[in-house]
């Protein structure tokens, strides 16, 4: 996958940003490429390596997102209820850098918290992936932040709670 200067991209951890630069560095004695990409006030230069099509990728198409949406108000995967081994495949799911995983991650988070509080690490992840998800919600549906939060949160709550 190649990217260029100016486009738009999801990073894996970051989410939405755009790649401002592109410079060959030197590291560990090779030289190699770099995407330098801005998302708000940061800049995280990537590695054009094997690995860049699960930390880059182009956000979604409003087809394609609008086609994982009913992710949200599907039933949950349990997850694991031994902290470790949840948050194990909490960021397995995370750095596989695909939407669909964003979405599992916020619906089967949400579900577990509606039964058991959840510890930092939890917070966290439901904090990041909900962060990421949403700024690539707003660009590709052309919706305000907060619009894609309260289209989500319905989605999360299903049809019963939202006509009470």
């Amino acid at each position: 996958m190649i990217f260029h200067e100016g486009d738009t991209v999801m990073h894996w951890t970051y989410g939405l940003g755009r790649i401002v630069n592109l410079e060959e560095r030197a590291l560990f004695g090779s030289k190699n490429l770099y995407y330098a990409v801005q998302v708000g006030e940061l800049t995280v230069w990537v590695p054009a390596d094997a690995k860049l099509e699960s930390r880059l990728r182009p956000p979604m198409s409003s087809d394609e997102f609008k086609r994982l949406l009913p992710i949200l108000s599907s039933p949950c995967d349990p997850l694991p209820e031994d902290r470790n081994e949840r948050r194990l495949h909490l960021q397995r799911l995370l750095k596989d850098g695909r939407a669909e995983s964003l979405f599992h991650i916020i619906r089967d988070l949400s579900a577990y918290q509606n039964k058991k509080s959840l510890n930092d690490n939890d917070q966290m992840l439901l904090k990041q992936a909900h962060a990421i998800l949403l700024g690539e919600w707003s660009f590709v549906l052309s919706l305000t932040p907060m619009q894609a939060e309260r289209e989500m949160y319905h989605l999360l709550i299903g049809p019963a709670e939202t006509e009470e």
